[in-house]
């Protein structure tokens, strides 16, 4: 087993399985991806291509309460003023956007929301335990939920979608949920998510890397399909849809604190 880390992202290697873990390493922030995450994802999904020990990826977070909560809310991205260009440093996050084929599996604990759905979305399936729930705030601090709902619902029935993007931060849906409508594959005992994705990815990595990368690849190009005409979208719907910068940060500071609902 070898280990190596980054300020924000953490990277074990198995070199007799030839399994890799990812862990999103900022516990105290619930993981939440700021610019220097954005950035080390980026060149950590660009190394492993070139790494060949690796067969097969498990994707994690830090700590009991997150995954992943999305982006930083510290985190200041200026925007052009034409609403044909967007910067949006998550695009970026995830391991097919940086043309990475070797399988990935995500093993979710406690809360996975917002811009987690970027490295969600593009993870071959998902392993959940018992305390893991998925939702989107973005309707309710005045943002559109543009990439996140063309991504979710390649995973999800659309209604499914639909309720989540749009209840935002008054609803979550639990694990148990998140199995019946095929958000999540396997739900396990509270603490043993990783260790189920392990066991996933240890079997994968045992086939040939060839026809198992093929196979990746061919499943992502039937959803690059749907996927692009959303994602050209989501730009104009963005500019045209969020509240300035100022009147959302008034939404988040007034949030209501009451427990949300569980499904």
């Amino acid at each position: 087993m070898s280990s190596a880390g980054t300020e924000t992202v953490r990277l074990d290697v198995d070199e007799g399985t030839g399994v890799a873990v990812v862990t999103l390493d900022r516990p105290g922030r619930l993981n939440a991806i700021d610019l220097r995450m954005a950035e080390e994802l980026r060149a950590l999904w660009r190394r492993l291509r070139f790494d060949d020990r690796v067969r097969a990826v498990v994707l994690t977070g830090a700590g009991e309460r997150a995954f992943c909560t999305g982006i930083d809310r510290d985190v200041v991205v200026p925007q052009p003023s034409s609403p044909y260009m967007q910067d949006d440093p998550l695009l970026t996050v995830g391991p097919k956007a940086n043309d990475l084929w070797k399988p990935v599996v995500a093993a979710v604990r406690g809360m996975a929301c917002g811009g987690a759905f970027y490295l969600l979305g593009e993870s071959e399936f998902v392993v959940a335990d018992a305390t893991a729930v998925f939702f989107d705030p973005h309707t309710t601090y005045g943002m559109v939920s543009a990439y996140e709902s063309v991504l979710m619902a390649q995973r999800m029935p659309y209604g499914e979608v639909a309720r989540m993007v749009l209840l935002g931060n008054a609803e979550r849906i639990g694990a148990r949920r998140a199995h019946e409508i095929g958000l999540v594959s396997e739900v396990t005992e509270e603490g043993r998510a990783v260790e189920a994705a392990l066991w996933c990815a240890r079997v994968i990595a045992g086939g040939p890397a060839e026809a198992v990368q093929g196979t990746v690849r061919a499943l992502w190009a039937a959803r690059e399909a749907a996927r692009a005409p959303g994602f050209a979208q989501a730009p104009q719907l963005i500019a045209l849809g969020n509240l300035p910068g100022g009147r959302q940060a008034e939404l988040f500071a007034r949030r209501v604190r009451a427990e949300p609902r569980i499904r």
